[in-house]
């Protein structure tokens, strides 16, 4: 996760791996039997770090403060994610929590009053402003701004729009 982080997708091999951990290559292929294993693991680990943000008992604006450090200081990790987005599949594939995600926000939706809401529709929307919005505002719109500033405006805006969703 670190080198793909610092040096990105295309610095990823079991040698780098290895010299990075300081072990030999066939202890990183015990672990890993390709590239793309590895790649696939730091989706997984990178899914469940998000996904924590989102099941966490810790005050909504805590929770969305995770989420914007996690995509502003893993640029390349979301780099990862946005093409796994863009590419044609079943999106549980590369987000397997997305199932309790939409299951959780369609209840939410559901109690609020104003007609029905599509959950799905919701879901993507959220994730889209999470992973895209917050490194499009910070690379192109606000450069300038400090990560902490950028999270500050993502989250109160976001914190409005829930509140005038009902949520």
């Amino acid at each position: 996760m670190r080198l793909i982080s610092q040096k990105g997708v295309e610095a990823l091999s079991v040698s780098a791996v290895a010299r990075e951990m300081g072990v030999d290559r066939t202890t990183v292929y015990y672990h890993f039997r390709t590239r793309e294993a590895m790649i696939a693991a730091v989706k997984s680990w990178s899914s469940q770090q998000l996904a924590a943000a989102l099941h966490s008992i810790a005050p909504r604006a805590e929770r969305i403060d995770h989420i914007g450090h996690f995509v502003l200081e893993n640029p390349e990790l979301i780099k990862l994610w946005i093409e796994d987005f863009l590419s044609p599949g079943d999106i549980r594939d590369s987000y397997p929590h997305w199932d309790e995600l939409v299951k959780s926000m369609r209840a939410s939706l559901a109690a609020q009053r104003g007609g029905e809401a599509d959950a799905e529709v919701f879901c993507v929307m959220l994730l889209t402003a999470a992973i895209i919005g917050l490194r499009v505002f910070s690379n192109r719109v606000n450069s300038r701004a400090s990560t902490e500033r950028v999270i500050d405006r993502f989250r109160k805006e976001l914190q409005r729009v829930l509140r005038v969703r009902g949520l």
